[in-house]
């Protein structure tokens, strides 16, 4: 089971909003989604828009909860497959120590012949599917809700980020 994250500002227009961070544009949010292969969000994590995405992944490979038929939930997939704006030591560490493999292009040095350190040159097959996410969010925006944050509290904005996760499940299923 290969997982993609990856994340989305969005603009508040709220004046007096608590919880969102500030930005040259404003007041916002940032909806971080982990999906699964076939699209569908399994973890979520709403944050204020002023820290930057790579170090909100951590956070959001954290709430990853998959059921089984029994036992605890699943929070480790096979594989995580980023864009490289999230690639950094830590989090490809972190992910190794948790035995998922990552898979993300290198941000510095992409024009050396040889690979740094443990890195490879190439990202592989599996990052072609990272337009599942994208899928994901173009999905999210037929939410008119969620496209701006008119909530006051970022946990308000996560609720209705899960109910919109929710109706669209239910729909899958019901197709």
């Amino acid at each position: 089971m290969g997982t993609c994250v990856s994340g989305r500002q969005l603009r508040s227009s709220e004046k007096r909003g608590t919880g969102g961070g500030t930005t040259k544009v404003g007041k916002g949010s940032k909806v971080m989604v982990v999906v699964d292969g076939t699209g569908v969000p399994i973890g979520l994590h709403v944050a204020s828009a002023h820290p930057h995405e790579r170090t909100l992944a951590e956070a959001t490979l954290r709430t990853i909860r998959v059921p089984r038929r029994r036992g605890r939930p699943s929070t480790r997939p096979n594989e995580v497959v980023a864009d490289n704006a999230d690639d950094r030591a830590a989090l490809r560490s972190d992910v190794r120590r948790r035995g998922i493999t990552p898979t993300m292009p290198s941000r510095e040095r992409r024009n050396r012949q040889r690979p740094k350190r443990g890195r490879p040159l190439r990202t592989g097959a599996s990052y072609q599917h990272r337009w599942t996410v994208e899928r994901c969010f173009a999905w999210m925006d037929t939410y008119r809700r969620l496209v701006v944050r008119y909530d006051r509290h970022l946990h308000s904005s996560r609720a209705f980020c899960l109910v919109a996760i929710m109706l669209w499940c239910v729909d899958r299923i019901l197709k």
